[in-house]
């Protein structure tokens, strides 16, 4: 048996400790909203973030305090939206025990800086790289919460620390892979969801099937030129961390960037679009740092580009796929 710590009771969050926990282990959720916690620990319920799961398993618990929430936690993983990571982890800077796996659940680019979640969760805390692990595949929270089968990639550069944690997460109907390629598994998550927010945002102006599968497609290419500059391995975008993820993501309401960008695309400006959409949706963020990124790696990402102009400027659905069909003729 392992003691887990979550960081972070959102939706995913929830949803990935009641795996946990169905896999043994006993649970602590973190979480600062003091109704949460509450609701975890006295009622077995997180009615704020994911309702849909009447009673969450009785071996996990919650508390605000955070020394007692990772005191004595061997795998310690993180769900806390991407862009207030580096602020929330600082407030963790001390109390993460020695040889404790931090893992994340976490897909987007920290804005400003443009680094990746790994690069983010170890600056935080003062982390090497073999007691961090990334986690990354077609996870929509809201079906695993109803334990629909499904599966995921943990990366880790130490291969055995892959391996705890996969084992910690896996149940009979949650399959955790392993892999080294930390970089691919960020790349892959973070990426995606631009290509989301383009293909929610074609789907909501009304196009069909042959808009999105260019979408998906241009985009896979995309992310997966960009990834291979910074370091990753080719491969996985091609296995359940990238194109998995992408299927998931950009074909399902349940995504809250396809949802972000449906919305968009039925005449929604940025603002009203958030307000509306469910919870947050990474790649808004994410979207102007891919194009850094590519400015930074020297690789092309006109969807990326495109939507980049949807958010700051509020072109149009037709104006973006205009923009991608530029006229000149390029090798797929």
């Amino acid at each position: 048996m392992t003691n887990v710590t979550v960081l972070g009771a959102g939706a995913w969050g929830t949803a990935f400790g009641q795996v946990l926990a169905d896999a043994g282990n006993d649970v602590t959720m973190w979480a600062i909203e003091p109704e949460i916690v509450e609701g975890i620990r006295d009622h077995h319920h997180n009615g704020v973030r994911l309702p849909v799961v009447e009673e969450l398993p009785h071996n996990m618990t919650a508390t605000g305090d955070r020394a007692e929430a990772v005191k004595n936690a061997d795998i310690i993983v993180v769900a806390i939206a991407a862009q207030f990571a580096r602020v929330a982890l600082a407030e963790f800077k001390g109390l993460i025990p020695q040889d404790a796996i931090v893992v994340s659940l976490m897909k987007g680019i920290e804005r400003n800086t443009n680094k990746r979640m790994d690069e983010v969760v170890c600056e935080s805390l003062g982390l090497d790289a073999e007691h961090f692990a990334a986690v990354s595949g077609p996870n929509l929270s809201k079906e695993i919460a109803t334990r629909q089968p499904a599966a995921t990639v943990v990366g880790c550069a130490n291969l055995d620390n892959a391996e705890k944690v996969a084992r910690a997460c896996t149940t009979d109907y949650f399959k955790a892979f392993i892999t080294t390629d930390v970089i691919g598994l960020e790349m892959c998550g973070s990426l995606k969801n631009v290509v989301a927010l383009a293909v929610g945002m074609a789907r909501g102006a009304g196009y069909g099937e042959n808009t999105a599968a260019m979408i998906e497609t241009r985009g896979l290419a995309e992310l997966t030129a960009l990834g291979e500059a910074a370091g990753a391995d080719p491969k996985t975008f091609a296995g359940l961390a990238g194109v998995g993820d992408l299927i998931a993501t950009c074909g399902s309401p349940l995504s809250r960037n396809y949802t972000f960008g449906a919305n968009l695309g039925k005449g929604l400006s940025r603002d009203e679009a958030a307000k509306v959409s469910n919870g947050v949706a990474e790649g808004v963020p994410t979207t102007a740092a891919v194009v850094a990124l590519g400015k930074q790696y020297g690789v092309p990402t006109p969807l990326a580009c495109a939507m980049n102009r949807v958010l700051e400027e509020g072109i149009s659905c037709a104006d973006m796929l205009a923009q991608l069909f530029d006229g000149t003729i390029t090798a797929e």
